[in-house]
């Protein structure tokens, strides 16, 4: 087969190697412009504009490919996501029709601060009236209302005798009623036996063993591992240790000696006042003193009364656990002279009894000591004193 004889009227393009004709100025293809070609074709003037090239490397590009295919996930992802903005609070906005969708509002919820709940408060009470009757006595009026003598001669302003006479009008105090504890907490017995522990932290320090931690502080190994969640009995140096110092095994040794609770002062005398007289057979004495706080269940008031004017100054003693005690009407003697009689209080404190006797030790200090007189008109004269 003969050559192609029309290769000699055409020319290739340099840039895309487009066979053109051998008078084309512009390449059809890539639009490169081509100069004239001669014979000499290393004087041919060719002026290619040449696309940018842009190299990558394999793992650029590989790169470059997953990022692509990652948005690409993204996209269809929220495309095909549901609508879920009608399970959020929208408040009552309805958006316009043909209009942009508003943007969900999200409420918070604000956090609910507890506020302490205050102590109920009471407001004192006003006293009440009482119109005096014939044979009133302080006493009698006050057991009546169930107040003291004492808040009775204070609010009425009376002497510390307390002289009614019919027909006095007296106001009573009420007593204002005591508010009730507000509830507390209320801990599980292992928190109350956490929190009733003292306890130490201890650092182990080098050659330290958990047998000589455990002797030094009189805690057993086991409590000290157990407290601790050790897994054995292995410590090492710089650990920190907590000894329940309320779990010490005891130690044997003498019974120690009850510390003694200190003495309590004497109690102030209230009624009746110092050299008050009382007459009649059938007259009623009480005595009365100020209360020096609560008493324990085996302390009591010891009341000494002692009639000076018998020959062997007979005394009584009663032990009460009140602040009032009434005379005997059989210590009061018939005599043809008024009888003095002298009392006073201080504390006693149980300590035992033997054979149905109870014993008796003073714990605390005696008050003053008063006296008053009683005198029976049937049998003599009244003297005063």
């Amino acid at each position: 087969m003969s050559p192609d004889t029309n290769t000699t009227n055409t020319k290739l393009c340099p840039v895309c190697g487009t066979r053109l004709n051998e008078s084309a100025e512009r390449c059809l293809v890539c639009g490169t412009e081509l100069g004239e070609i001669g014979e000499n074709k290393k004087n041919a003037d060719v002026r290619v504009k040449r696309l940018p090239e842009i190299k990558l490397s394999l793992p650029a590009a590989l790169g470059l490919l997953a990022l692509f295919l990652t948005l690409g996930a993204v996209v269809i992802f929220l495309i095909l996501k549901p609508s879920d903005t009608a399970d959020i609070e929208m408040g009552d906005t309805t958006p316009l029709v043909g209009s942009a969708t508003p943007s969900p509002t999200i409420t918070l919820t604000p956090t609910v601060t507890l506020t302490a709940t205050q102590a109920p408060t009471w407001t004192p009470l006003p006293p009440l009236e009482y119109t005096v009757n014939a044979g009133d006595s302080c006493v009698d009026v006050a057991a009546f209302f169930g107040v003291s003598v004492q808040s009775i001669i204070l609010e009425n302003n009376l002497s510390a005798d307390c002289v009614l006479f019919e027909g006095q009008p007296l106001l009573i105090p009420q007593p204002t009623p005591t508010a009730s504890p507000q509830p507390t907490s209320t801990l599980s017995e292992a928190e109350k036996t956490e929190v009733a522990c003292e306890t130490i932290n201890y650092t182990v320090v080098e050659n330290d063993t958990l047998s000589f931690i455990a002797d030094t502080y009189d805690v057993s190994m086991a409590t000290i591992r157990d407290y601790n969640a050790l897994l054995n009995d292995t410590v090492f140096e710089g650990q920190t240790l907590i000894i329940p110092l309320c779990l010490r095994e005891p130690t044997p040794g003498p019974t120690p000696t009850a510390t003694p609770l200190p003495p309590y002062p004497g109690p102030n005398l209230l009624l009746p006042a110092d050299g008050d007289s009382f007459m009649g057979e059938a007259a009623s004495i009480t005595l009365q003193w100020a209360s020096v706080g609560e008493l324990d269940a085996n302390e009591a008031y010891a009341v000494t009364i002692t009639d000076l004017t018998s020959e062997d100054n007979r005394t009584i003693t009663e032990y009460v656990t009140n602040t009032s005690f009434i005379v005997p009407g059989s210590f009061l003697l018939e005599h043809d002279q008024p009888h003095i009689f002298s009392w006073s209080v201080y504390i006693v404190r149980q300590v035992g009894t033997e054979e149905d006797v109870e014993n008796w030790i003073s714990a605390g200090d005696s008050s003053e000591e008063r006296v008053f007189s009683w005198f029976n008109p049937s049998t003599g004269s009244s003297t005063n004193n």
